[in-house]
Order: structure tokens, then C-alpha cells, then sequence
């Protein structure tokens, strides 16, 4: 193998020593490791911003105990999204709790009002359901459950401001097939299955046309009993 020469291998030297800090500066820096960096591929859908849409809902701002139960669900099987099943599906019960929590923490402004296109007819069917719930059909108010300013109550019943009418309409939807479930007994199931397709369109309507201030936080508690019994939910 040839020997190089003096100056050459002076030259080779010197020519690496000026390419180092260009190789440097083209190193990819460490990620901190931070639980909001570890949450970056969930908040690469849930957008940081949630304005959310009708695969992807808002998160941030949700009681603690009900983002868990969701995880959990999708987890073991009860709620079927295969994108969320590959994410959480090797993640033990403290690290869900621990990702529950921190979106739990986070409060941006709710989205706009939405324009449902519904008539007035619809609007005021929705506002009646969701207001004053139909007795006659034994369908409870959604604010007897999820808060009068319908921002849920901690620690484990959701919001429902803030989210698109088509998200609502799919996950409606899921109940009544059945490809969501929640732990026995499955309020929710019951009352979708009380609702016509006809009350799933005027609620989700109204529902999305409603806005909360950008305060307005879960509820601590409820002023009455449940009108029913929910497995997710401590009672």
C-alpha cells in the first residue's frame, strides 16, 4: 500500500479538521426527553392547536380519567381504531395515565361554532335532547351527564363543546354497531341505541354549533345523581 508523502498527509489532516464542525452542524441535535416530546406522534394528529375534525377530536383539556379509560379501551380492544391500537398497544397502565394526564393539563381556546347545516326544526330537536334529554324514550339530557356547560366532569366524563358534528355522528355510529365499547355497563351504548338516526343528526348538530369560553374547564362534580350507571365512571 502506497505511503503517502509528507505534505499530502498534512493536506488529508488538515482538510478533515475543516470538515469536522460541518459535520457537526449537520449531526441531528438530542431530542429532550421530556414527555412532551414523547407525545409528539400523538399530538401529530390531535394538533396542538385542536381544532380537531371527524377522525381526530379534540383531547387537550378532557378529565384525566376519561382520556385513561380511552386508552385503555383502545389498549384492549374495546374501541377499534387500528392506528391507536399499534400506538398504545405495549404501553403499561402508568405510562397511559401518565400521557392521560398531561393532555388533561392542556387548555387552548375551543374551536368556532360550526355551521351544521340543519334547519331550525333539527337545531331545536338537538337543543330539546341535549337540554332536557325525552323521557318518553328514557333518553337522559347530555348535561345531566357531561355538565351543565357540557365541558364534562372530572375525573372521568368528556366533553362535548369543542367537537365536530361528523365526529359525533361516527361515534354514534360506532355504539350502535358496536365497534365501541366501554367498560360494563356501557351507558353510552344504551342511549344510542335509544336514538333514532333522525335525534343522532339534530344532537350532533346542535352540539357543534354550541361554543365555550376559553375558561371554561371541567366540571368538579355533578349537582345530581347519574341517571345511569356507567362502568367508566366511579360512582
Amino acid at each position: 500500500m502506497p505511503i503517502l508523502s509528507f505534505s499530502l498527509r498534512n493536506s488529508a489532516i488538515a482538510a478533515l479538521a475543516a470538515a469536522l464542525p460541518l459535520l457537526a452542524a449537520a449531526a441531528p441535535a438530542a431530542l429532550p426527553d421530556t414527555l412532551e416530546q414523547r407525545v409528539a406522534a400523538c399530538v401529530a394528529c390531535h394538533k396542538a392547536k385542536e381544532q380537531s375534525d371527524a377522525f381526530f377530536p379534540r383531547i387537550a383539556g378532557k378529565p384525566a380519567g376519561y382520556l385513561y379509560n380511552q386508552l385503555l379501551n383502545f389498549r384492549d380492544g374495546r374501541r377499534q381504531y387500528p392506528m391507536m391500537t399499534y400506538m398504545v398497544e405495549q404501553l403499561p397502565d402508568a405510562y397511559l395515565r401518565e400521557i392521560a394526564e398531561y393532555f388533561a393539563e392542556q387548555h387552548p381556546p375551543y374551536p368556532a361554532a360550526q355551521n351544521s347545516g340543519a334547519t331550525q326544526a333539527q337545531l331545536e330537536r338537538g337543543r330539546s335532547l341535549a337540554l332536557q334529554g325525552d323521557a318518553g324514550k328514557k333518553i337522559p339530557a347530555c348535561v345531566a351527564c357531561h355538565g351543565e356547560k357540557l365541558t364534562g366532569v372530572a375525573p372521568a366524563i368528556p366533553g362535548l363543546v369543542g367537537l365536530p358534528r361528523d365526529y359525533i355522528n361516527s361515534q354514534f355510529g360506532a355504539w350502535k354497531n358496536q365497534k365501541r365499547k366501554a367498560h360494563a355497563p356501557d351507558c353510552m351504548a344504551d342511549v344510542a341505541s335509544r336514538l333514532s338516526e333522525a335525534d343522532v343528526a339534530a344532537v350532533s348538530s346542535w352540539l357543534a354549533t354550541q361554543v365555550a369560553d376559553a375558561g371554561d374547564l371541567p366540571a368538579t362534580a355533578h349537582a345530581k345523581p347519574l341517571p345511569l350507571k356507567c362502568g367508566g365512571v366511579p360512582q
